[in-house]
């Protein structure tokens, strides 16, 4: 093989594995807004853009090493901020006992 195809070879590998990390960053940033979404629930106003912008900066789930059990009660009592009583109690129990 010719120093050409060599070089073309190499440049081909190289754009497919930067195009293939750029539609991974993209779908992952997506795939972030869609569970931060989720998360937020029924907040508005400032509230919701407060947990938006901290649940868009935060380190990817799969990224970040398990949560300790005491991140894991912050990261539930943030998002149950607005819940009360029952509601709350239930909410707490699920969000605790989820693997994470």
């Amino acid at each position: 093989m010719n120093i050409r195809a060599t070089a073309f070879t190499l440049i081909a590998a190289l754009s497919l594995t930067f195009g293939a990390n750029a539609a991974f960053a993209a779908n992952s940033q997506q795939s972030k807004m869609t569970d931060c979404n989720k998360q937020a629930g029924d907040k508005k106003g400032d509230d919701r853009k407060a947990f938006m912008k901290s649940c868009l900066s935060a380190a990817p789930a799969a990224a970040s090493a398990p949560m300790t059990q005491q991140q894991k009660m912050t990261a539930c009592n943030q998002q149950a901020a607005d819940k009360k009583g029952d509601d709350r109690k239930a909410f707490m129990k699920s969000c605790l006992s989820n693997k994470g």
